[in-house]
């Protein structure tokens, strides 16, 4: 605790949450009230086992809703109001929360984490606005209610840790759900927090890895010799024990750039697929994938394969190349290879490819095996095919495969995140 109240000790960090954020754009949008209106964000329509996007706080509070959960575990109720997803609405939405954010602070001290989370950096505008953290942030909550309809969950502390701890733990449950956090609460309220995995950065798989070593709770992780954590975790375990402490040595002007960076797509199919189907989706997959390969200026030398049966059970492999590619049917070959060396003749739930190893290119060196001209035809093809998807839209320009039964990718460019855009 010594040790965190030298570190950071004047700034200030605000975690703001849009509580409910898709049912309570629903209900915005109706001038509903999301304490009393029973609303669900779901699509009834596809199956009983639909994912629930987003209830309201009334059911939650009321019946007992949780979180996630399916159409058919929902309470039976005659006032039901059944909101189907809108995603570019939601994302729309979330935009304007992020320009709100901007006429408060700048660019540099907001990590956007989610669609309905970020972090704000206060401290170099407490002056500015000559008010408190609090303040701040009543005045940035008012302008998303104001302007949206939407309410704004905020939690402050020192670091971006506890102010993210600060909010998840008490400013989203209570009315005016503004609270802060600071170095001396981390004995009185971080300690106390259980089971230790409901904390933000601490996943089931590392919690049972430190319930094996006798650790039960935070504090009991505070306490712990730091030595044996690095033997257990290696630098995470450092960052665990910094955690425990309420230490976050994070800058959040230091913007993460990954050394290597991949792009993927996945599906959840609606029903059971056989082979042929599955190879249809993954050549519809591959197209996609490697439109926004080439729009983002990439090649790949690695592409990955996931398929996950109806009982659950998968498989995942990758395959590297020997030369950097962006052409469809290269990469569809290294994928239906994949795919036949590893498919078992069960019914398939899930298809997902990636690809990985990205460089930027601005020239192609041909193989001494392939026909340059050949190659520069197809790079032409491709050109003028991107630019017609993206002057037209996705389903401008299909595979006539497209109009068979198990085809997906009508549907799909119509969706975003796998729900209705």
């Amino acid at each position: 605790i010594r040790e965190a109240l030298t570190i950071n000790m004047e700034e200030s960090y605000a975690v703001i949450d849009l509580k409910s954020f898709y049912a309570s754009c629903e209900c915005a949008s109706r001038g509903l009230d999301i304490f009393s209106t029973p609303l669900v964000v779901a699509d009834p329509t596809r199956s009983i086992n639909t994912i629930v996007m987003s209830t309201t706080p009334y059911l939650k509070e009321k019946y007992g809703v949780p979180n996630v959960c399916r159409v058919k575990s929902l309470p039976q109720l005659d006032n039901m109001i059944f909101a189907q997803p809108r995603m570019a609405y939601y994302i729309e939405i979330s935009a304007k929360v992020v320009s709100i954010f901007l006429d408060f602070v700048s660019e540099e001290d907001l990590h956007v984490y989610s669609i309905d989370e970020s972090f704000l950096h206060l401290s170099p505008y407490l002056s500015l606005y000559k008010t408190t953290p609090e303040g701040l942030c009543k005045l940035i909550q008012k302008r998303i209610k104001d302007e949206l309809g939407l309410l704004a969950t905020c939690g402050i502390g020192p670091n971006m840790f506890l102010a993210k701890a600060c909010l998840d733990n008490e400013a989203k449950k209570v009315s005016p759900y503004i609270a802060k956090w600071t170095f001396g609460d981390v004995k009185n309220k971080l300690w106390k927090i259980t089971p230790i995995t409901s904390i933000w950065g601490i996943s089931n798989g590392i919690g049972s890895r430190l319930f094996k070593m006798g650790i039960r709770n935070l504090e009991g992780l505070a306490k712990v010799d730091v030595s044996l954590l690095e033997k257990e975790f290696g630098i995470i375990g450092h960052q665990l024990h910094d955690m425990a402490n309420g230490i976050d040595r994070t800058n959040i002007r230091e913007k993460y750039v990954p050394k290597e960076t991949s792009i993927s797509i996945g599906q959840t199919l609606m029903r059971d697929y056989d082979y042929k189907g599955a190879k249809l989706v993954l050549r519809e997959m591959c197209d996609d994938l490697c439109f926004r390969l080439r729009s983002s200026f990439y090649q790949t030398a690695l592409v990955g394969v996931c398929v996950v049966y109806s009982d659950s059970t998968l498989f995942s492999r990758q395959k590297s190349l020997d030369i950097y590619s962006d052409d469809n049917d290269t990469l569809y070959k290294v994928i239906i290879d994949i795919f036949n060396d590893f498919y078992n003749g069960s019914p398939i739930r899930n298809l997902h490819i990636s690809f990985g190893k990205l460089d930027s290119f601005s020239f192609s060196q041909a193989s001494l095996f392939e026909n340059a001209e050949e190659l520069e035809e197809k790079k032409n093809l491709h050109a003028s095919m991107d630019k017609i998807i993206r002057t037209y839209g996705k389903n401008s320009l299909l595979r006539a495969s497209s109009g068979l039964k198990d085809s997906t990718i009508k549907n799909r460019h119509n969706q975003i995140g796998g729900h209705k855009a």
